[in-house]
């Protein structure tokens, strides 16, 4: 009985949450980096959202898959600031593993535990508008930034009761494809869906900053505090298009970003319905630290 009990306690906890973000979309980057761990709970917890009227988008990543491939086939492996340099070769390699594999396997999980799920890259139907990033350090080549999102597109989508499924790869008027860090995309189609909520999961508990020899997962944060570790390089590599694409959601009107461990079980549903959330909520209050 006592077991039961819980159970229900843990329903009349979820319920205040169920009814603030119903109807309410929030877009969820899945890593490439926590596709090797059992993401059973993560796809139940998508599909669980759909049932109770939040509207999940996915955007997804594979950065370690295409690297794997690409070594695998003898091409050099480049990253600049956490992005990967990107010349014809990487961009074909990449289209194959994002919206060849990885996309259509997310859409099949999702729709084996009973979603509705349908895959798309940022191609089709012009779904990412997009145009070459330049860097003052380095030609990143075929390395893109979000232009425009078809947000319509995607509206249609979420109104028929799909789970849309995102690659991260846009394209420009004159039909040039070009490798988007799928950070980046999240925070633009969040911002461009007025989403409650962006929620990037990656391999680690959070946002976590060194201080007197100490690591220290940090639970909240604000916009100015971002700024100031990044340009000390207390946040830095991969971990830095991550931030950014917080920041960027927050000035694009999206309520609180998060990121998260991916790997840890029900990690959607933690954050989301419950009172402790989970991992790292960066947001705009420019003195927020704890």
């Amino acid at each position: 009985m006592n077991a039961v009990l819980q159970r229900a306690q843990i329903l009349v906890e979820a319920l205040p949450y169920i009814q603030e973000f119903s109807g309410k979309i929030v877009v969820v980057k899945y890593g490439g980096s926590t596709r090797n761990e059992d993401a059973s709970s993560f796809f139940l917890d998508l599909v669980l959202m759909k049932q109770v009227n939040i509207h999940p988008v996915v955007v997804h990543g594979g950065g370690p898959e295409i690297t794997s491939l690409l070594e695998l086939m003898g091409i050099d492996v480049k990253f600049v600031n956490g992005l990967r340099v990107t010349d014809q070769a990487v961009l074909d390699v990449a289209s194959m593993v994002l919206v060849g594999k990885i996309n259509k396997q997310i859409v099949s999980q999702i729709q084996a535990y009973g979603g509705k799920a349908i895959g798309i890259s940022g191609i089709d139907g012009q779904l990412l508008l997009s145009r070459k990033k330049l860097n003052t350090e380095v030609d990143l080549g075929f390395v893109g930034e979000v232009v425009e999102v078809n947000q319509k597109l995607l509206r249609g989508l979420i109104e028929e009761g799909y789970i849309p499924v995102i690659a991260p790869l846009g394209v420009d008027n004159q039909g040039q494809h070009y490798n988007i860090n799928a950070d980046t995309v999240a925070a633009a189609v969040a911002g461009e869906l007025k989403a409650e909520k962006l929620v990037l999961s990656t391999n680690v508990p959070g946002l976590y900053i060194e201080e007197n020899g100490d690591k220290k997962i940090i639970s909240a944060i604000g916009a100015k505090k971002i700024s100031q570790y990044i340009e000390s390089g207390q946040i830095s590599g991969g971990m830095v298009p991550k931030v950014e694409a917080c920041l960027d959601a927050i000035k694009r009107g999206v309520n609180r970003t998060h990121i998260v461990d991916g790997r840890q079980e029900h990690v959607l549903l933690l954050e989301l319905l419950t009172d402790t959330g989970v991992g790292t909520m960066v947001t705009k209050e420019d003195n927020l630290y704890v």
